[in-house]
């Protein structure tokens, strides 16, 4: 067999089995990081009437978390770069799945607020870490459909989650005189505590490293993502300084403010605007009917990433969603059979969900090496900020008139202007299929 065969045999194959190898692993871990971020959103439907808390203080608490995570991610990113993933990832695990298990002792306001900053800190690396990680891996022309298929994940926690913790919170509510809430975070903490070991088991920090491939594939993918770093190097040259100036990945970082803002305003009140619309229903079947947005959700998105990486297309599979995504708000509020408004909010959250595969294949086009580290967790953190503002947002809205409506709209317009910013990223076919 000659050599270019063989290596058209091995770019069918290897990209394959990588994916399969990591990314349901990686996918697991994320499920269980989104569950553990976001359930104090189904705690609060207990949680506040019974420890007596505002719906200000819920927003702040929810929105803090968002500071953690933007104080720490950069430096995590690099560590990652430097030591490998394998241990650094083990570590971030365990430590936010106990810092989530002890959210069962929150009591006041403030051990509120610390432990929901804790718990950012503890998360603010895995996430960014698991894209640059995608870098070491996964050849350009399969990242954005890899990416998604990651990313799904998100969606699938809200799909599961929300039953999951429905039932906990109904079923386990003062068995030996904890309140269901209490339970709920102690038993969705444990699992992400056990599978933080298993990282450590389960990761391979390099291609080169990797036992469960063959020699000969271990030589072709290595060869592969070095070619494509330093064309990333040669073509942009980008260092670590210069990359946190960059008017390039603050843009990004800009509109991953846009989309995230979004995607955490919904994620947080989900549970709420659903149990406002069918008050009749018990927590387990609210926790249900939550769910049925995240499911189209996560069709979308993989059907979104598949496309992108077919076309080699990125921004317009990032701002047709937001575009959809904010009609989908809008219509929410303006719809008063209570279907309708849910068939709303599964357009809302389709075309948020399904934008971010694409766009998480824009950085990774032009970015590499420290420079890849640095730029992947500054997009992530600036942008994940609009963590803080939505809820902020939403709260203080609810708080001030007893609606929800009009910071709905402004979610609504909130993702107009996440598409109308993606438009202007510009898009050429290169080795990588995209740059800004």
């Amino acid at each position: 067999m000659n050599a270019s065969l063989a290596d058209e045999q091995l770019a069918a194959t290897v990209p394959r089995k990588v994916i399969w190898r990591l990314i349901p692993f990686m996918f697991l871990l994320f499920v269980l990081n989104i569950i553990n971020r976001v359930n104090v959103s189904f705690a609060r439907l207990q949680m506040l009437p019974e420890l007596e808390l505002s719906e200000k203080v819920f927003g702040f608490g929810a929105g803090i978390f968002f500071i953690g995570y933007f104080l720490f991610q950069i430096p995590s990113n690099l560590i990652l770069n430097r030591m490998g993933a394998r241990l650094w990832i083990a570590g971030i695990v365990i430590t936010w799945g106990l810092v989530s298990s002890s959210m069962m002792f929150i009591r006041d306001e403030w051990s509120f607020y610390v432990l929901r900053f804790l718990l950012g800190i503890a998360e603010a690396g895995f996430f960014p870490g698991m894209i640059l990680y995608l870098t070491y891996w996964i050849p350009a022309t399969e990242r954005a459909r890899a990416t998604a298929c990651f990313m799904a994940a998100a969606a699938t926690a809200g799909a599961i989650g929300g039953p999951i913790s429905g039932a906990l919170m109904q079923y386990l509510d003062r068995v030996a005189g904890f309140s269901g809430w209490q339970w709920m975070f102690f038993l969705e903490g444990l699992p992400t505590v056990v599978m933080g070991f298993v990282v450590m088991f389960w990761l391979t920090d390099r291609p080169e490293m990797a036992g469960w491939l063959h020699p000969e594939e271990r030589r072709w993918l290595s060869a592969q993502m070095d070619r494509e770093s330093q064309h990333r190097q040669q073509q942009h040259g980008l260092t670590l300084m210069t990359t946190l100036a960059n008017w390039r990945v603050w843009m990004l970082a800009l509109l991953y403010f846009l989309l995230a803002a979004a995607v955490t305003g919904f994620v947080y009140f989900l549970p709420q605007r659903v149990q406002a619309k069918f008050p009749d229903y018990k927590l387990v079947y609210i926790g249900l009917l939550s769910a049925i947005p995240f499911v189209v959700a996560i069709i979308s998105m993989v059907l979104s990433g598949a496309h992108s990486d077919r076309t080699g297309e990125r921004r317009w599979h990032v701002a047709v969603p937001a575009f959809l995504s904010a009609v989908g708000w809008a219509l929410s509020v303006y719809f008063e059979n209570r279907w309708l408004v849910l068939g709303a909010f599964s357009l809302a959250a389709a075309g948020m969900y399904s934008s971010f595969g694409p766009f998480w294949s824009l950085p990774n086009s032009f970015l590499s090496g420290t420079a890849a580290a640095a730029g992947i967790a500054l997009i992530n953190s600036v942008g994940n900020l609009g963590g803080f503002v939505a809820p902020n947002i939403l709260s203080q809205h609810k708080a001030a008139t007893n609606s929800f409506s009009g910071g709905m709209l402004a979610m609504s317009v909130t993702m107009l202007m996440a598409g109308g910013l993606a438009i202007c990223c510009r898009h050429d076919r290169t080795t990588d299929k995209d740059q800004i």
